[in-house]
């Protein structure tokens, strides 16, 4: 890959990647924090329609707030989300409902209408985050959030976890890379903005694939991204397996992932606004290696600090 010279803060700041919560600053002209509510979906390789069982990674009570109950309605949900985070850290002039467990896009279009027009309903409401995947939207659900987006922030979630289909079929994910690409171009065509993410770490891809999606994802027409690195999460299927075969699996340090994903970084599209760069679940979830005492905060720290000390940036290498 070429290396281009030319210099970082191409964003209108200072910071050595493209960050998702600066793009939400300057466009709003303050913060916008996600509160996560469950309106009680499911997913396809769940449910019999494309499978059983779900992802191997996945089991969303290990990400989901406490505040987060599918027993309460959207709007009660977003309340006590808004108690929780003015108690727990600090007020936020506006927030985005982010509809996170499981497919929030698997249901019929009256449905979901229903329950986004419920969270927007309510004034401190800026916009939606909807995580779903690729295989869960069609052609009338996008055409509404293209609509949708006219007057709101819509933020289209569509995780993939891997570019590569041996791994997605490891995942038990149900749908293939190209399912993810066609899905990402028919939105970029409404002009709805997208996100994804990724788990890096998995066994079923060496290391020199987990840099090569960098090149992938550049080439979609995505807007932000959010990296993880593999956790074993209790009460999964990934967790039988590594339990048989932990010969199979080789987990990231703290230094040598701040190392990865300063590669990855230096060969990502520059356009891509990073979302995440680490994932973090409750210790009692945590079935293999952590990375010790640090939070998700403290690694992105240490990402910053890398970067500086390697006066390199995100997109330095990558392709024009």
């Amino acid at each position: 890959m070429p290396d281009t010279q030319e210099k970082p803060f191409a964003w209108g700041n200072t910071r050595r990647f493209n960050a998702y919560s600066d793009y939400l600053k300057s466009r709003y002209g303050f913060r916008l924090q996600k509160l996560s509510v469950n309106a009680g979906f499911s997913c396809p390789n769940r449910d019999g329609s494309k499978g059983t069982g779900g992802c191997v990674f996945c089991n969303n009570e290990a990400f989901n707030p406490s505040y987060c109950q599918k027993n309460g309605s959207i709007r009660r949900q977003l309340q006590e989300g808004m108690a929780f985070h003015a108690w727990r850290y600090r007020h936020a002039p506006k927030y985005l409902a982010y509809f996170q467990a499981y497919s929030n896009t698997y249901a019929p279009l009256s449905v979901l209408k229903a329950l986004y027009r419920e969270a927007l309903s309510m004034p401190e409401v800026e916009g939606l985050a909807i995580g779903t995947r690729p295989d869960c939207v069609d052609e009338e659900i996008l055409d509404y959030l293209a609509e949708l987006s006219q007057t709101t922030h819509v933020h289209l979630e569509m995780g993939i976890e891997s570019c590569f289909d041996k791994s997605l079929a490891w995942m038990n994910r149900g749908h293939d890379f190209s399912t993810a690409r066609k899905a990402f171009e028919q939105a970029a065509r409404r002009g709805i903005f997208t996100g994804t993410h990724l788990i890096l770490g998995l066994p079923s891809q060496s290391r020199e694939e987990d840099l090569k999606q960098a090149e992938i994802l550049s080439e979609l027409r995505i807007d932000t991204l959010k990296l993880h690195q593999l956790q074993i999460i209790r009460n999964t299927p990934l967790e039988k397996e590594y339990a048989a075969h932990p010969q199979k699996f080789s987990f990231f340090s703290a230094e040598s992932y701040v190392d990865f994903v300063t590669d990855f970084l230096e060969r990502l599209s520059p356009s891509i606004r990073m979302e995440r760069f680490a994932g973090e679940a409750p210790p009692r979830f945590q079935a293999g290696p952590v990375f010790g005492n640090l939070r998700s905060d403290r690694i992105l720290q240490l990402i910053e600090k890398r970067l500086e000390e390697r006066d390199t940036w995100q997109g330095r290498l990558a392709a024009r």
